[in-house]
């Protein structure tokens, strides 16, 4: 029991304090441990307090370079200790994605600096957390880090709101994430790129994986260059700018006008045909029923999922090496599957790594 608390507290990899003071500067103002320039850059980049249009965005959360952050921001009241301080932001970096539980966190110790003025208490409860993965206090509230499954984590977006939203659609996002391509997501709000691109993770649940995932960035070139070196991802863009950017994405998805574009080099490895058609009826059916939940909508998309690569195994055999499975693609051919159903699965294949070298 000890290990596995130690493990999961171990996912904290340092917190830091952004201030903008009555002047309008905003200043990085503290960390524990230190951090890099780049990472400082980037998270000041991140917080709202750097933005042009003063918007503010209570909380925002991304990945970089295998890095997640959570940055809570708030607005300083008259009534605080902070006399020169207008907005502060806590910003948290950890190995794991969980939105909720970085935010219930960044919470804490947004109350505890407007409370107290100093990081102290901060980094004293940050310490509490990454030991014991639990810091109390009576005024500012408990914060318990074993509360916060992973899993709730993947599962808190709505695939039900992203299917009511694309409808037939959504199986172009299915078939994008199964053959691992690149999907780019613009919307000018911050809070609906985030709340869209976490849940589409969810579309190929048997892969479990939310590394894939980039919910904030900028067409910035450190960015932008360590999003290009994963092989496929999910990234969320707030600047109409990436749409021009067709050297990002094999797939676009303009949220703010609902369309779904993919782009010219992708459309022979995303050809639709029958079994997309099936994939895609069997998603709007079961997300449009009432009676079902989203985790629910999930599970049917995953067992129709398993089912494909069910289709796939006949024509895979244990490689030369003994290591792995790979295509027989003869096989696959002499099985004469509609043109799109054969193009789809060898592509499939390929995003296993199932082809022969």
């Amino acid at each position: 029991m000890a290990a596995t608390e130690a493990a999961d507290t171990q996912l904290m990899l340092g917190v830091g304090l952004i201030e903008k003071d009555t002047n309008g500067e905003v200043l990085w103002v503290w960390c524990y441990p230190s951090t890099t320039a780049t990472l400082r850059n980037l998270l000041l980049r991140k917080c709202c307090l750097t933005d042009e249009n003063k918007l503010l965005h209570p909380f925002v959360f991304g990945q970089y370079r295998r890095a997640w952050f959570y940055i809570t921001t708030v607005e300083v009241p008259d009534s605080s200790i902070l006399k020169k301080v207008t907005h502060f932001s806590i910003v948290l970096t950890a190995k794991d994605f969980n939105p909720e539980k970085y935010a219930a966190f960044t919470r804490i110790l947004c109350r505890m600096y407007l409370k107290h003025g100093s990081p102290v208490k901060m980094m004293e409860s940050y310490i509490a957390v990454l030991t014991k993965g639990i810091c109390q206090s009576e005024e500012n509230g408990s914060f318990l880090s074993k509360d916060f499954d992973a899993r709730k984590a993947y599962l808190a977006g709505s695939i039900k709101d992203i299917v009511s939203q694309f409808g037939m659609e959504t199986v172009i996002l299915h078939t994008a994430l199964m053959l691992k391509k690149r999907i780019v997501v613009y919307h000018p709000k911050i809070e609906a790129v985030q709340e869209f691109t976490r849940t589409l993770p969810a579309l190929v649940w048997h892969r479990q994986d939310w590394t894939i995932l980039h919910s904030y960035v900028h067409l910035d070139a450190d960015e932008l260059e360590a999003l290009q070196m994963c092989p496929g991802y999910i990234a969320g863009f707030v600047d109409l700018e990436v749409s021009n950017r067709s050297d990002l994405y094999d797939v676009f998805v303009n949220l703010a006008d609902s369309e779904i574009t993919i782009a010219p080099l992708a459309k022979e490895a995303m050809t639709m045909g029958k079994l997309h058609k099936e994939i895609g009826q069997l998603i709007v059916q079961s997300a449009e029923d009432p009676e079902k939940s989203d985790s629910q909508v999930i599970q049917d998309i995953s067992l129709k999922t398993k089912e494909i690569f069910t289709n796939l195994a006949p024509f895979s055999e244990v490689s030369d090496d003994g290591e792995k499975r790979v295509l027989n693609y003869e096989a696959l051919k002499q099985r004469r599957f509609p043109p799109a159903t054969e193009n789809f699965l060898y592509h499939l294949a390929a995003a296993e790594q199932m082809l022969k070298i």
